[in-house]
C-alpha cells in the first residue's frame, strides 16, 4: 500500500519525507485555507520538490471548459502534479478529455460504487472514495472502497483507489486488508499508526531494567 500524506503543510512533508513512507502528497482548496494559502501554484510546486511522489492539485472550475483549462495550467507546475476533479458530469467530461491528452486525473468526492465505475470509465487515474463522510453520516465508508476495489477486480481497470477522509488508524487497516492501492492520511493518524501503549510499556520497562542492572554494577564495584 502506498501511503500519501493529505496536506499543504509543508513542515509535515518534510517529517513524513524522513519517515521513508512519503508516496505522494494530496491536496485541496480547504487544506490550502487552513494553512492561509492564497496563491495555489506557488504552494504545490514547493510540495512537488519535497515529493517525488503523485501531487494532488483540485482545480476550482465547475465547466468542462474552464476545468480543462485550469487542470492545464495547473499539469505544468510540475511532472508529477494529479489534477484533482469532482465526480460530476462535467468534472467526468474533463476527465475524459485530459487523460487522452495524458494528463493524470483523481476524480475527488466519490461517494458510490456506480460512480467510481464512471471515473474509471472516463480514464482517471486515481478515484478518491471519501470514507469518513460516509461514516458521519451513519453509513460505513469502507464498505464503499470494498465495493469499489471487487468492480475494478472485476474488469481489470487500472485506476488506482486512493482512500481518503481517513479520520482514524482503522481506516488505514481496513484499507490494508481490503488491498486498496493508497490511503491518503492525515500527518496525525500516521502518527496514530506508530503508537501503541505497550510498544510504550515494554520500552520504558527495557529502560528501567538497564537503568537498575547499571546500578547494581556501580553499587558493586564501590565495595
Amino acid at each position: 500500500m502506498k501511503f500519501f500524506l493529505d496536506t499543504a503543510n509543508i513542515d509535515e512533508i518534510k517529517r513524513c519525507a524522513t519517515f521513508g513512507f512519503l508516496d505522494g502528497v494530496t491536496t485541496n482548496p480547504s487544506l490550502m485555507a487552513r494553512e492561509g494559502i492564497s496563491d495555489q501554484a506557488e504552494r504545490i510546486k514547493e510540495i512537488c520538490e519535497l515529493s517525488e511522489g503523485p501531487v494532488s492539485a483540485e482545480v476550482l472550475a465547475t465547466d468542462t471548459e474552464a476545468m480543462v483549462e485550469e487542470a492545464r495550467t495547473l499539469a505544468e507546475i510540475a511532472p508529477n502534479v494529479v489534477v484533482k476533479l469532482p465526480l460530476t458530469m462535467p468534472g467526468l467530461a474533463a476527465t475524459r478529455e485530459l487523460a487522452e491528452m495524458g494528463v493524470a486525473v483523481n476524480v475527488t468526492l466519490v461517494f458510490s460504487p456506480l460512480q467510481s465505475l464512471l471515473a474509471a470509465k472516463a480514464g482517471a487515474a486515481f478515484v478518491s472514495p471519501f470514507v469518513g463522510r460516509l461514516d458521519d453520516i451513519g453509513q460505513d465508508g469502507m464498505d464503499l472502497v470494498e465495493n469499489i476495489v471487487s468492480i475494478y477486480s472485476n474488469y481489470a481497470f487500472e485506476t488506482e483507489v486512493i482512500v481518503a477522509s481517513i479520520r482514524s488508524p482503522q481506516h488505514v487497516l481496513r484499507a490494508a486488508l481490503i488491498g486498496a492501492d493508497i490511503c491518503t492520511i492525515p500527518f496525525k493518524v500516521i502518527e496514530q499508526l506508530a503508537s501503541h501503549p505497550l510498544t510504550d510499556k515494554g520500552l520504558a520497562a527495557f529502560l528501567a531494567d538497564h537503568q537498575n542492572a547499571a546500578a547494581r554494577k556501580g553499587h558493586s564495584a564501590a565495595h
